[in-house]
């Protein structure tokens, strides 16, 4: 099998409000919204966000099977069962930037004794997203 990308493990996520999502998501995490597909209620059907050379994927919270087989944090009093992780260069400036953009920080910047350092936080709807320098390809 022959890859075009780096990336072939793709993170999917519903929003309840999909749009502000994808901008928020953008600014504070430095995401580049590769393509936006809206469905016809007005939310997104389909959005792919890159970083790099990876990729999450998501749409917005719907009444279908996909939907029902995940809970929002809201849902879960804010506990996670995955959470994605994203290699960052800079790693102290992405969380100062993430920390001004009002992501509420669960881990604080710290140097790591493995290498590297990082810090997890929650997006706008409670997600939980850990970024960090410490590459494991590296």
């Amino acid at each position: 099998m022959s890859l075009t990308t780096g990336s072939t493990v793709i993170p999917g996520m519903r929003y309840r409000h999909a749009h502000a999502a994808i901008d928020w998501l953008c600014k504070t995490f430095g995401f580049t919204a590769h393509a936006v597909y809206d469905d016809d209620q007005g939310g997104v059907a389909h959005a792919q966000l890159t970083y790099g050379s990876g990729m999450i994927m998501l749409g917005s919270v719907r009444d279908d099977a996909h939907s029902k087989r995940m809970a929002q944090p809201d849902e879960t009093g804010g506990r996670s069962t995955q959470s994605v992780y994203v290699v960052v260069k800079d790693c102290r400036a992405h969380y100062e930037q993430a920390k001004a953009a009002g992501a509420v920080i669960e881990d604080d910047y710290s140097e790591k004794d493995y290498g590297g350092a990082g810090y997890s936080c929650r997006d706008l709807e409670g997600h939980l997203w850990s970024f960090g320098s410490y590459d494991p390809w590296a």
